[in-house]
């Protein structure tokens, strides 16, 4: 009989499933809703990419450990390295279009308009004396 996972093991499949039914909202999103979601999950400083790398980071620095102890071979651990600086690097391009991708996702401001005054027309009927 197999154990359940730990609750952090738990944690994670939990997380990929929600990031698997994001995905299926951006497949389906208008140009407005794609260019939020993507907005919030490219956000630099609480965006998804950037937990994502922060997280394989922290892998990265536990694989090296391991790898120094013998535990883990020295390729999982450079892998790891070199997929979290890989991560960081692709964050850094995107954060330049972060504010693009911001501005497409904000809905239009609201103008509040006066009401339109009446035209006169060119018609103007005269009175007959």
């Amino acid at each position: 009989m197999t154990e359940p996972p730990t609750h952090p093991v738990r944690l994670a499949e939990d997380i990929a499933s929600l990031i698997k039914t994001l995905h299926d909202h951006l497949a389906r999103a208008s140009t407005r809703q794609a260019a939020e979601i993507l907005g919030k999950v490219l956000d630099a400083d609480v965006g998804i990419l950037t937990r994502v790398t922060d997280l394989v980071g922290t892998g990265s620095r536990i694989a090296q450990s391991q790898a120094h102890r013998g535990a883990l071979p020295p390729e999982v651990w450079l892998a790891m390295g070199r997929a979290a600086n890989e991560l960081h690097r692709v964050g850094v391009d995107l954060d330049e279009h972060a504010d693009t991708l911001k501005q497409l996702g904000t809905p239009p401001a609201t103008t509040t308009t006066a009401p339109p005054k009446p035209v006169a027309s060119a018609m103007v009927v005269r009175r007959s004396r």
